[in-house]
């Protein structure tokens, strides 16, 4: 069977897939609904599906190198941006396929899920690829401007180039930290003199809620968004159009 490459371009050798472990959220809940069986291992924050069983080995950043291939797995999935890639060397050194993801907006996260289990696992393409194609497909007018912290103590915000940055993108909201890439430092001030006129706090990677952000930003509105839907790049995006929409705008 020819040699296929991954969202790196890395090469990658299809053949048989019993045995799956995954290291990011979001492609546990891709496998797990398209695939359950063949999924063995997976991190400590893979709680999509709820109810999930199999074995746990640690963390994204800081998985048990030790405890995925106690798995005995035929392929693990991992993230370019979530996962390091002194853990991606060991596994491959130690004879496991590894395929690596890394969408960086919307349609290239469809694309990639739909190679992910199509190339690497031989699993057929589910329904929800098409109908979140769909879903996301137009593009509104820019109707707000903001700024989305990821973490504070200190303050970190998104910056461009990012998959998040084109979920809000494609519901109206421009990122005023949109020129820097990935998640530059900011304060509460500077937020303000960029022009936000509206701050968006996800409930992770930092968990803000209504008593722990907005604040920091008195006489800005704040929005509080599911993390999970603006970040994950599976199933989620179904309903991450409307759950966002009516967080961002009070309105599906």
């Amino acid at each position: 069977m020819a040699t296929v490459t991954d969202d790196l371009g890395r090469r990658f050798a299809p053949g048989p897939v019993r045995r799956v472990v995954s290291l990011v959220p979001s492609i546990t809940e891709t496998l797990a609904l398209a695939a359950p069986g063949l999924l063995v291992g997976a991190t400590d924050y893979c709680v999509h599906p709820a109810g999930l069983s199999v074995t746990r080995v640690g963390g994204s950043k800081y998985p048990r190198v030790d405890a995925v291939l106690d798995c005995e797995p035929d392929v693990v999935l991992a993230n370019a941006e979530e996962n390091r890639r002194e853990d991606v060397e060991r596994l491959e050194a130690a004879g496991v396929r590894v395929w690596t993801c890394f969408p960086k907006d919307v349609p290239g996260a469809l694309t990639s899920a739909s190679r992910m289990l199509r190339l690497a696992l031989g699993v057929p393409e589910p329904d929800w690829i098409g109908e979140a194609a769909s879903l996301w497909s137009r593009t509104p007018p820019v109707s707000r401007r903001a700024a989305i912290p990821v973490w504070r103590r200190p303050w970190m915000v998104l910056g461009g180039g990012t998959f998040a940055g084109d979920v809000l993108r494609r519901l109206g909201v421009a990122n005023v930290f949109d020129a820097e890439p990935g998640y530059p430092r900011t304060t509460p001030d500077e937020v303000r003199e960029r022009g936000a006129d509206l701050v968006v706090l996800p409930d992770e990677p930092y968990e803000f809620s209504a008593g722990d952000g907005p604040e920091a930003f008195p006489g800005l509105p704040c929005a509080l968004v599911s993390g999970r839907h603006l970040t994950w790049h599976g199933p989620s995006l179904v309903e991450a159009h409307s759950l966002l929409s009516r967080q961002l705008f009070g309105s599906a």
